[in-house]
């Protein structure tokens, strides 16, 4: 059996290439998946964007220049040398673009596992752990390819508001969102929102060409262009959270709002290819995002599990809110894919479009 798998080059990761290996023989305790679906999102292109600072290149690593790109998917395991995880058996979890996985599951429960390859041991946890589909719900089942796409961003929108709000939202009275169009950015808007007492206003910051997209949502106070951050109240203290990274709206705000600043971090790239903001004469730092960290700091404030067990259900209940306004395409086939994602990284996939994606033909 071979593996076939899509690297992309790290430098220049709009160029791709399709290659194929022998499968390994199995170790103890390994199992090989077939990897059936996963989702190809603006999310993925911040992972190859930050492949080195974070350490995404480490998940399924292949020989430079060349990555893999990990997504988000369903497998089903199909040789198994390890005696709790039977061949049959479906997951989900993080994966490379390819047509199959080798993993050694470790810290085995009934509905999860973690993957205990020594070169994963010193990559973030929250990558690392798997889960156990069989008995999902019936509602989780239907939302599978909504599982895919959608959960992964919406897990980060829901850990980005709880660090908010764990953070009494840095003083803001009010928080802007940039690329409030991307699935991570509405995720947080319609988190925000649902806020009770005196919340921070909602503006969703967002380009002429999804402007009505967002507003259709309903999830911002407020929905501005990028051209108009001069028009906004620049004397009501502001938390900006940033998807987009492009450094003449960052430096827009920083320059608009000054001291009423009070809070700036970057998420995602949406605008990859822009130059980014340095944090040049800014009053308050520009920092990124690290998501992990809020995650440690909440698995062992509320226990193992709880945070990923509250993000899911969030994750499900706005899927349904998104239901009939995102419509999906399935692409098959590693040529398929490759091109998928090299459209993904030229930002040329519409904000209402949901990849689902399969090297398996």
């Amino acid at each position: 059996m071979n593996i076939e798998q899509v690297e992309v080059r790290r430098k220049a990761f709009a160029e791709t290439r399709i290659t194929s290996h022998s499968a390994p023989d199995l170790g103890e305790g390994e199992v090989l998946a077939r990897i059936e679906r996963f989702a190809i999102t603006a999310n993925n292109v911040s992972y190859a964007l930050s492949g080195d600072m974070i350490g995404y290149w480490k998940f399924f690593p292949v020989e430079e220049p060349w990555g893999m790109v990990p997504v988000w998917g369903f497998a089903e395991i199909v040789k198994s040398r390890c005696e709790d995880m039977p061949v049959g058996e479906r997951i989900w979890g993080f994966l490379p673009m390819a047509s199959h996985i080798v993993l050694k599951p470790t810290q085995i429960t009934a509905g999860s596992f973690a993957d205990g390859a020594d070169h994963r041991a010193s990559l973030p946890a929250i990558y690392n752990d798997y889960q156990r589909t069989k008995d999902d719900p019936p509602h989780l089942q239907a939302l599978a390819n909504e599982r895919c796409i959608l959960f992964p961003l919406f897990t980060t929108s829901f850990i980005l508001a709880d660090f908010l709000a764990d953070n009494a939202h840095f003083g803001a009275r009010q928080i802007l969102i940039g690329s409030a169009s991307s699935k991570t950015g509405l995720g947080l808007c319609n988190l925000l929102m649902r806020l009770g007492g005196e919340r921070p206003r909602v503006t969703g910051l967002t380009s002429p060409r999804n402007l009505e997209f967002v507003r259709k949502l309903g999830v911002c106070d407020a929905v501005k262009t990028y051209e108009l951050v001069d028009t906004l109240d620049a004397s009501s203290e502001t938390a900006f959270v940033d998807m987009a990274g492009n450094a003449e709206v960052t430096r827009a705000i920083h320059r608009h709002f000054g001291p009423n600043l009070k809070f700036s971090t970057g998420v995602g790239a949406t605008h990859w290819d822009a130059p980014r903001f340095r944090g040049e004469g800014a009053v308050v730092a520009h920092n990124f995002f690290f998501a992990p960290a809020q995650f440690m700091k909440r698995e062992q404030e509320w226990g193992h599990g709880e945070l990923l067990r509250r993000a899911m259900h969030e994750a499900a209940r706005i899927s349904l809110e998104l239901r009939d306004l995102m419509h999906i395409r399935q692409v098959s086939g590693a040529s398929a894919v490759a091109e998928a994602f090299a459209q993904a990284v030229h930002n040329e996939t519409p904000a209402n479009v949901g990849i689902i994606a399969s090297v398996n033909m």
